[in-house]
């Protein structure tokens, strides 16, 4: 799980959730690299669909695009 800073709590907490507590987003990493359907709950990076590690950190964040694309991310990946 990656915490985020109030840098990025700020700019979710002004979004609407996908569902109750969480939104799902794209992580675009600073080298260009994207991460789609990443879960974030209650300011929390806590899961990537198909991955089982966060292969990042904050500091390499550019941006957080909400997309709330919809799956099941308590069973399996």
């Amino acid at each position: 799980m990656i915490k985020l800073s109030a840098k990025w709590a700020k700019e979710l907490v002004s979004k609407p959730e996908t569902g109750m507590g969480y939104q799902v987003v794209s992580i675009v990493l600073k080298d260009g690299e994207k991460y789609d359907q990443v879960v974030i709950v209650e300011g929390q990076i806590t899961k990537i669909r198909g991955l089982k590690d966060i292969p990042f950190n904050e500091d390499e964040i550019s941006k957080i695009i909400i997309t709330h694309d919809k799956w099941d991310f308590n069973v399996g990946n």
